[in-house]
């Protein structure tokens, strides 16, 4: 006797049925729900595997991740002395890796469609929005170099209106290369490379934005991240028994909580090493004179010591310590018990496509992508704790703005300017007179 099926898709439910398995390739195999995907290769140094091959796997990851480590920290305390103008360049090549390697995911999923343009318009939407963002930042910065060169007038005074032809250039050619039969699909990708532009591009723009504030809002922020990240791994190493989260299972509670007591401590010495530096604490600027970013600057308050009085359960006894010290805590605090919510965030997009890491690019550690998930999170919370906590007006930039004005523009302003600081009694007799 035959035997009946339990259920029965209606002809709609069918239909969705078939158009999901086809854009996912899975032709009857429901085991199959997402593509593959080549798995990332071990391009560990032979050297190394050879001074460890006596290790059992999980010392051998250890040392390896430790070794990994210790040279990128090197290697980024030495970007650090060559200046703003180099640290600008690297976080543009981080960005354009991290790009490289979520567009490469798409297109190894979906190559087998022969998609036409893909690769080409997502490299074509990412240098439209970088020529967007880092226009916007030769604007606001490079004031005083746009009032010497004309054609920069030009392109800063239409920037936006530029900007925006462009990208609809390329969103007219993505349009143009639609195919019959896959258009969800092309769609799909369309919003994939878009997303990957707000994470990436913007957070990047972001970090950059960080570190015209002051070198010290670029360093202390990536180095909390680090640290946490390395402290939560020794902890976790050394002490992890409880499981923190299904999406990485290898993050144990033990770590989470080790590296968030162990961050707090050692950003809050280490904010206060920094802010003894004019060098980390003065705004960068663009020198016109010079050609040069220039860190010159008298400290604000915020770098300079202050006496505070402790509660009274420890007696009113007062500390001395520098007003960033206390941001740091806050920084610290987001970067311990938030920012690891995007590695948990990356983490479920690799589940997504059944890949351990986003590419192979440091050994024990894998892609760019892989060390800088929690980055980008941490990038904006420092630009929005900037804006809401710290920045203040700023007369450089004022005045930068003041300089691009037609001259009847800036005479109108100095009137008024002069007008209201006679009526507040800040302009002495003498001047006035001359004036």
């Amino acid at each position: 006797m035959r035997k009946q099926p339990l259920f029965t898709l209606c002809p709609a439910d069918r239909y969705l049925q078939s158009t999901v398995l086809h854009l996912l390739g899975c032709h009857g195999d429901s085991k199959a729900d997402t593509p593959d995907v080549p798995p990332s290769t071990d391009n560990t140094p032979q050297c190394l595997n050879k001074a460890l091959e006596g290790l059992s796997s999980r010392w051998k990851n250890w040392w390896i991740r430790g070794i990994l480590s210790l040279t990128m920290i090197t290697g980024f305390f030495l970007i650090i002395y060559l200046g703003p103008i180099m640290l600008i360049f690297v976080v543009m090549s981080i960005q354009i890796k991290c790009f490289h390697e979520i567009i490469t995911i798409g297109y190894r999923v979906y190559h087998s469609y022969d998609l036409p343009w893909f690769r080409t318009l997502s490299w074509y939407f990412l240098i439209c929005v970088n020529y967007f963002f880092y226009g916007e930042t030769v604007a606001d910065y490079f004031g005083a170099l746009v009032q010497r060169e004309e054609p920069l007038q030009f392109l800063v005074r239409y920037h936006r209106f530029i900007s925006f032809a462009v990208y609809l250039a390329g969103f007219c050619m993505f349009v143009l290369s639609l195919v019959k039969k896959h258009y969800r699909l092309q769609f799909y990708m369309f919003a994939w490379t878009h997303v990957t532009l707000l994470i990436v591009v913007t957070q990047s723009h972001l970090v950059i934005q960080n570190l015209f504030e002051g070198m010290i809002w670029f360093i202390v922020p990536i180095s909390i991240v680090i640290c946490n990240d390395i402290m939560a791994y020794i902890f976790g190493f050394f002490f992890g028994r409880t499981p923190l989260i299904k999406l990485s299972p290898k993050k144990t509670w033990e770590g989470f909580i080790g590296g968030f007591f162990a961050t707090v401590v050692l950003s809050f010495f280490f904010a206060y090493l920094l802010s003894q530096y004019q060098y980390f604490v003065c705004p960068v600027e663009y020198n016109s004179e010079t050609n040069r970013f220039a860190v010159e600057c008298e400290p604000s308050n915020l770098f300079m010591i202050q006496e505070y009085t402790l509660p009274a359960v420890v007696q009113n006894k007062t500390v001395n310590l520098y007003p960033f010290q206390i941001h740091s805590i806050a920084l610290s605090t987001f970067a311990s018990l938030i920012g690891p919510f995007g590695g948990f965030f990356a983490s479920g997009f690799k589940r997504a496509f059944k890949i351990k890491d986003f590419a192979d690019t440091i050994p024990g550690h894998g892609g760019i992508m892989d060390r800088f998930d929690c980055q980008y999170l941490m990038a904006t919370f420092v630009h929005v704790y900037i804006a809401s906590f710290i920045r203040g007006p700023n007369p450089s930039k004022v005045l930068q703005q003041l300089l691009v004005l037609q001259p009847e523009q800036q005479l109108g302003i100095f009137n008024t300017l002069r007008n209201h600081l006679r009526e507040n009694g800040m302009l002495p007799p003498a001047v006035e007179e001359a004036q």
